[in-house]
Order: structure tokens, then C-alpha cells, then sequence
């Protein structure tokens, strides 16, 4: 207790650190940006192209270019008004310093600067400027050209006209700061499915991005909007309608904006997307809440009124939501956003004025086109009696044990650790594999599930079916966490449910039919981090008592030159089974060795969009797509 006395003691005025400046990103940039992996990375860049959006939203910006640079950097070009360059008097200082160097500077906290703002939900240029080496802002403004240069946050002069011009807008070009990161290479990828949403979400503008380490450039333009949005969601499948429904209404409070774009397709799924201010709201919120009641009574009303639905019948949501892909835009002046990520819509006003805005339009189209009308009613009827169905089936197969836990298939080998954090379940194709993998596991903690043949495409199938299946059926139960809207990732069994499949087209296959099943099935299994990919070998090489093993093509052809050709063996794996038990465990199981791939959701909608096409019935998109990606793979056995 007397020590800890003397530690009080010593807490004083002296003890209070005061950062200044842009000192507090760089200290607890984790703070500010989420993280510094290669997430926080990629937000630098959303957080520029923000505030170009944001001169769009204000009407003054149609263009934007983002550029990956040959050095690693990037830039961020505008055709807006451009940063003030004028002196803010009472800073002493130009408006585009403050904006680079104080937190919380900028046209978005007061009035006369933007209405609304996506920018408010994240951190602003002076964080970018923070986290960066060096960047370099360009203004074109009043027929001059104002640059400034600045390292790790520190202006290294002040803002100087440098040239003439014609035009107006702002470059920002930026080096990440490699000690605060733990990667500096952007993702040409990443950047370009951020740009091309924002292009679905605000109509007109042109957003073009460059790559200038690899030469690829993508341009979007969408004059549709979130109509096209809607339509590429749902390319590839059957639709109900004869077009996307569009419904846009400018809300009297807040001098909020309601824009919303859905149709129905034949399949079985619900696709719903929900944005605030153009950030999208991953966990829902009054804006989804507001569309799903509206779609529930119009619907259900429409239905009694056409005598479709007795008087006492009501459908479900779950009903009237069987596959809808929708897409809810608003955007509002002060937004609220809550959950834990942040990512969740809390303005109350907005379920209103959502609701009210559907019901409205939603009913006036069903009342213009009844024969959609009343297709749309029946098929909402028959996911009513699906559902019904697959209720009846769940109920039975847990009256048998099938789903729960505490009866575990007779095939599984598992691990005899309780501790699920600690626990990992491989899922092998066939006996034979199944064999080698049970021989030399850990049995500590690795359990084997061992499947027979290609499991159903549940693309294709409802629950009911679903639950039919008998290899759905054993790792359901092998899982722990249940199924469909039941499921519970925190009864999971195990931490790692690994796909562990031959390294051939057969293989590929089966595991796009898991991570199928998985995505539409037990979201949350990738959602929470929970799915990994093995990766077998493809070649074991040997030169007497050496013994190389290879997991690509490309890591082949530099063995074989390190060892040398002569007398060298080269063994192309086909399937897991040509592995001895040795050869497995040091290849693809020991955790001091392997390779394991984590498979994410970090793009919902392109996940979305390959499992349509690879697994739906449309051939001639998956010949195209075959065509076009054909060239990724090499040395595959057709």
C-alpha cells in the first residue's frame, strides 16, 4: 500500500502529456483509422476521394482520378472548386494548411460549407498528412496553380502559387509512412471496388483510377446509378420483373435525399444494401428497418386486396423478402451512426421517412402493372410454403439428433481438446484422403470430417432441401453453431474449419461448393474469420536426399533451377491421397509449416456476384468467366 502511495504522489500536472498538432494520429494512429494493416492503408485514399465526393454532392465535381504512382504513392485529382487558399484570419494561416494540419478543420463543421458529407464519418486530410512521409497538395483555383509540400505531417513551406491554369479542383499525392504501416503496396483491386460503388451511388460523376506500376486502368460512369447497381448485383440470375423498381424522394426533414433500386429474382437468397452519406452500413440500421416494414405491409396488403391471401394470412418478412436485391442510398445532414463498427444508421426520422417513401411509390407501381403484381404475391406464397417446409425439416432432422451437437456423425474423427478456440476441423474429399489425414493428425486438436463425393449446390436448393442433404447434414452438426438464421458463431466447436481439397479442378470444385453452402448458409462462419483454405502441393521435387515441395507453378520453375535438372525428380500431386501420412502432416497440416488461406467478406458484392456465376444457371457467364480468368491458372489437369 506504501508503494502505491508513492505512485500518487508523483501523478501531478508534470505527468500530463499535451499532444500537439497532428501528434496524436501519429502516436494511437489505430485511433483514427482503424488499424495500419493494409485496411487502414486503403482508408487514406477513401478519405481523399471523400472529400472529392463531397464536391459532387454539392454539384461542383463530375471527375475524379485516382492513380497508383510507379514510386508507391498516390493520387487523388478532382475537377472541384478547390481547397480555400485564401489566409483564415484568425489562424494567420492558409485555409489548405489548416485543413492539412488541424484536426477537425474544414468545410463540414458549420454552416455554409457541404450540407451533407460523407467525410464527417471518417477523419479528413490532416490524419492522411499525419500518417504520410510526405504529400503534396495541388490547388487550381482563381486561374493559379497553389502547391505545398509537407513531410510526416510538418508543412515545409507555405502555400505558394507555382503556375496558371483554366480550370479548378485539388491533387493530393501522398507516400504512406512505411514506420507507421505495416505494408505500403496498395491494392489496385481494393481501391478499384470502393470507386466503383461510389460511381453506382452517385449517378454522373466519372471516376476513373490508373495503376501506373501495371498499366490497368478502369473507368466508371453509371447514369443509371444504383438502378445499374441493382442490375449488375443481379446479373446472371432469372428475374421477376420486367426492370428494377425505382424509388427517389427528397425527405422534408433534414432536407434528407431517399434513393432506393430493387428487383426480384428467381433464386432464393436476400441481397439488401444499405448506404448513409455513400458509407456503407454493414450492420444495418433505421434506413433497412424502414424499407423491410414497408415491403412487408404492400405487399401483404396488396395480397389481401387481390384475394390471394385469406383475411387471416399474413406472410412474413422473410416471405416477402425471397430474392429481392435492393439497394437503399440516403443521404442526410447530421448522421448517427452507431454499432460496433460504426456502421450501423441510428437517425430515427429515417425509418419514416424510408417507410413512408415505399409504401407509397412501391404501392402505386403494384397498382399500375398487377400482373408483376400478382407473380410477385404468388412467389412470395411459395417462399411462405417453403419456409414452412423447412421448418417442418429442421424440426425433424433435430428430432433425430441431426442438427444438434451432442450427436456427432459417425465419420468424424475428432479432437479430444474442449476448448473450441483451440480446436480445427479439416474437411476432406473422400475416404481415402480421410484416411491419411485421421493417421497423421494431431489428435489433440485436430478433428477430420471426411465427406463422400461433391455436396448438393445450394445455390440452387431452399432449406428444405438444404437439410436433406447428408453431407450438409454432418457438418452442421459437426460444426456446433446451426444453420440459417439460427446460426451462433459462438457455439462453434472449433476456430479453424479448414477445406482441405486435391490441388486439381475436381478439388477447386468441392471447395467452391463448401464456400457456397458457407456463404449463403453460415455467413457468419467467414464473417467472424472462422474459414480457411489448405494449400496442398503441387510438386515435390528430389535430388537424391533432397526434398523440395512447391505450391505453385511459378515457385516450381525457380526450384528446378536452384537444384538443377539433372537427376532430379519431379512429381506433379494430383489428389491428397498420393501423399504418405508424413508427406501430409509436413505439407499441409503441421502448423509450424503449412500455408493457410483465411477466406474473407471484405467484398460482399463481388463474392456475390462469383458464386452467381459459378454456381447459378446462366453457362454462357461462366464459359466468360472461364475465358477471362483462364489465364490465372496454369498446368491444370482437364
Amino acid at each position: 500500500m506504501e508503494d502505491l502511495g508513492k505512485v500518487k504522489s508523483n501523478y501531478g500536472a508534470e505527468q500530463i502529456t499535451v499532444l500537439r498538432g497532428l501528434e496524436p494520429v501519429r502516436k494511437r494512429p489505430g485511433m483514427y483509422i482503424g488499424s495500419t494493416d493494409t485496411h487502414g492503408l486503403h482508408h487514406l485514399v477513401n478519405e481523399i476521394v471523400d472529400n472529392s465526393i463531397d464536391e459532387a454532392l454539392a454539384g461542383y465535381c463530375d471527375n475524379i482520378t485516382v492513380e497508383i504512382n510507379k514510386d508507391g504513392s498516390c493520387s487523388v485529382t478532382d475537377n472541384g472548386r478547390g481547397i480555400p487558399t485564401g489566409i483564415n484570419k484568425e489562424e494567420g494561416k492558409s485555409a489548405v494548411e489548416l485543413v492539412l494540419t488541424k484536426l477537425h478543420a474544414g468545410g463540414k463543421f458549420g454552416d455554409g460549407g457541404y450540407k451533407i458529407s460523407g467525410g464527417l464519418h471518417g477523419v479528413g486530410l490532416s490524419c492522411v498528412n499525419a500518417l504520410s512521409e510526405w504529400l503534396e497538395v495541388e490547388v487550381r483555383q482563381n486561374g493559379q496553380v497553389y502547391k505545398q509540400v509537407y513531410n510526416r505531417g510538418i508543412p515545409q513551406r507555405d502555400l505558394a502559387v507555382v503556375g496558371t491554369t483554366d480550370i479548378t479542383g485539388t491533387k493530393v499525392t501522398f507516400m504512406p509512412d512505411d514506420t507507421i504501416f505495416e505494408t505500403t503496396t496498395f491494392d489496385f483491386d481494393v481501391i478499384k471496388r470502393r470507386l466503383r460503388e461510389l460511381a453506382f451511388l452517385n449517378k454522373g460523376i466519372t471516376i476513373t483510377t490508373k495503376d501506373h506500376r501495371t498499366s490497368k486502368e478502369e473507368i466508371f460512369h453509371y447514369e443509371g446509378g444504383i438502378i445499374e447497381f441493382v442490375e449488375e448485383l443481379n446479373q446472371g440470375k432469372q428475374k421477376i420483373l420486367k426492370k428494377p423498381i425505382y424509388i427517389s424522394k427528397v425527405s422534408k426533414k433534414e432536407a434528407g435525399e431517399i434513393e432506393i433500386a430493387f428487383e426480384y429474382n428467381d433464386g432464393y437468397n436476400e441481397i439488401i444494401h444499405g448506404y448513409a452519406n455513400n458509407i456503407n452500413t454493414t450492420e444495418g440500421g433505421t434506413h433497412i428497418e424502414g424499407f423491410k416494414k414497408a415491403l412487408y405491409k404492400v405487399i401483404n396488403d396488396y395480397g389481401h386486396k387481390l384475394k390471394i391471401l385469406k383475411d387471416s394470412d399474413k406472410l412474413t418478412g422473410d416471405d416477402v423478402r425471397e430474392g429481392i436485391t435492393a439497394v437503399i442510398s440516403v443521404k442526410l445532414q447530421e448522421p448517427q451512426f452507431e454499432g460496433q463498427t460504426k456502421t450501423k444508421l441510428g437517425n430515427s426520422y429515417m425509418q419514416t421517412e424510408v417507410y413512408n417513401a415505399v409504401v407509397e411509390l412501391f404501392g402505386t407501381y403494384l397498382e399500375e402493372n398487377p400482373e408483376e403484381a400478382k407473380s410477385l404475391i404468388l412467389r412470395s406464397v411459395t417462399a411462405q410454403r417453403a419456409r414452412e417446409a423447412a421448418q417442418a425439416a429442421r424440426t425433424m432432422a433435430r428430432r433425430k439428433g441431426a442438427l444438434e451437437s451432442t450427436t456427432l456423425p459417425g465419420k468424424l474423427a475428432d479432437c479430444t481438446e474442449k476448448d473450441p478456440k483451440l480446436c480445427e476441423i479439416y474437411i476432406v474429399e473422400g475416404d481415402s484422403a480421410g484416411g491419411t489425414a485421421k493417421q497423421c493428425r494431431d489428435r489433440r486438436f485436430q478433428a477430420i470430417l471426411p465427406l463422400r463425393g461433391k455436396i448438393l449446390n445450394v445455390e440452387k436448393a431452399r432449406l428444405n432441401h438444404v437439410l436433406g442433404n447428408e453431407e450438409i447434414k454432418a457438418m452442421i452438426t459437426a460444426f456446433g453453431g446451426g444453420v440459417g438464421q439460427e446460426f451462433n458463431p459462438e457455439k462453434l466447436r472449433y476456430d479453424k474449419i479448414i477445406c482441405m481439397t486435391d490441388a486439381d479442378v475436381d478439388g477447386a470444385h468441392i471447395r467452391i461448393l463448401l464456400l457456397t453452402f458457407f456463404y449463403r448458409y453460415m455467413p457468419g462462419l467467414i464473417e467472424t474469420g472462422h474459414v480457411y483454405s489448405a494449400m496442398p502441393p503441387l510438386y515435390k521435387l528430389q535430388k537424391g536426399k533432397n526434398i523440395q515441395y512447391c505450391y505453385s507453378e511459378d515457385e516450381k520453375v525457380k526450384k528446378v533451377e536452384e537444384m538443377g535438372s539433372k537427376g532430379l525428380d519431379v512429381q506433379r500431386y494430383k489428389g491428397l491421397g498420393e501423399m504418405d501420412k508424413e508427406q501430409l502432416w509436413d505439407t499441409t497440416m503441421n502448423p509450424e509449416h503449412r500455408g493457410l488461406i483465411q477466406i474473407n467478406m471484405n467484398d460482399a458484392i463481388e463474392a456475390d456476384k462469383i458464386f452467381t456465376i459459378l454456381m447459378g444457371d446462366a453457362p454462357e457467364l461462366r464459359r466468360k468467366f472461364i475465358e477471362e480468368n483462364a489465364k490465372l491458372v496454369e498446368d491444370l489437369d482437364i
